[in-house]
């Protein structure tokens, strides 16, 4: 799903040293749900997001958008660092094109890290991958952790557990905007380890709102190498052009009927 999509922000730490890679899972932690007094229950949030997200990725006709990444490396065998420009074509139901503008640096990062995670993407948005990675309760266990209240929407803080380690899963925390209900913030890390030499990888990512749809604005992977080293890889997300396949005053009236609690 192109809409607050969990893949990417997956392929972001799964690929980062790939060309080390040796899958070993993660051990589990898993906490207690606390008690939260909220307008809605954590099952009728995990039903809207879901049901808004499918809205949303079928009213999304295609979007245009230009991404700058950059990896930067430290420790052995040597430190490493390289930026890569590149033009992001989306097209439902799910197709993306990449256009590479410029890249700098390491060819070893370039082509193991950046070129494989644009690999990725296209892996994810198979039909049986996209079923295996959407945010429901098939895929996870969802705990309700907090309810921020802002205006008349507020925001809920879902804590969420992977029911199967899978590469493009995680588990982690989610903010869920209260009247679109979609996924405004994600700090979690893989369900699964995507290298034995990797001791823990950290994933901030960020959504922001164009139009009536959200898509990504920022990730920040800060990985941990077993033998000392760090590799903290960023993704800024600009320039978007976004095309509705229905008018902006179709989608409205189709979302809006569904925000009251």
């Amino acid at each position: 799903m192109p809409v607050a999509s969990p893949s990417l922000l997956v392929c972001a730490s799964a690929l980062i040293l790939a060309f080390a890679s040796t899958g070993v899972a993660m051990a589990d932690t898993e906490a207690p749900c606390p008690s939260v007094v909220s307008p809605l229950p954590v099952e009728r949030v995990v039903e809207k997001l879901a049901q808004r997200n499918a809205e949303r990725a079928q009213a999304l006709e295609r979007h245009v958008g230009r991404r700058h990444y950059l990896l930067e490396y430290t420790g052995f065998p040597g430190n490493r660092r390289a930026e890569m420009v590149v033009e992001a074509k989306y097209s439902a139901p799910a197709t993306k094109e990449f256009t590479i503008v410029s890249q700098t640096g390491s060819a070893t990062i370039i082509n193991k890290v950046f070129k494989k995670m644009l690999e990725g993407e296209q892996e994810a948005l198979e039909p049986e991958n996209r079923e295996r990675t959407a945010l429901n309760t098939r895929n996870y266990e969802f705990c309700l952790l907090e309810y921020q209240r802002a205006g008349d929407s507020g925001t809920y803080v879902l804590g969420l557990t992977p029911k199967l380690k899978n590469k493009f899963l995680y588990r982690g925390k989610i903010w869920v905007d209260g009247k679109d209900f979609a996924v405004m913030r994600i700090e979690a890390e893989p369900a699964k380890n995507p290298s034995f030499w990797i001791k823990k990888s950290q994933i901030q990512h960020a959504y922001t709102r164009i139009g009536d749809f959200w898509l990504p604005s920022e990730n920040h992977t800060t990985s941990s190498v077993r033998l000392g080293g760090r590799a903290v890889l960023t993704i800024q997300y600009t320039d978007y052009t976004v095309v509705p396949a229905q008018s902006t005053a179709k989608l409205q009236s189709s979302l809006g009927g569904q925000s009251k609690h």
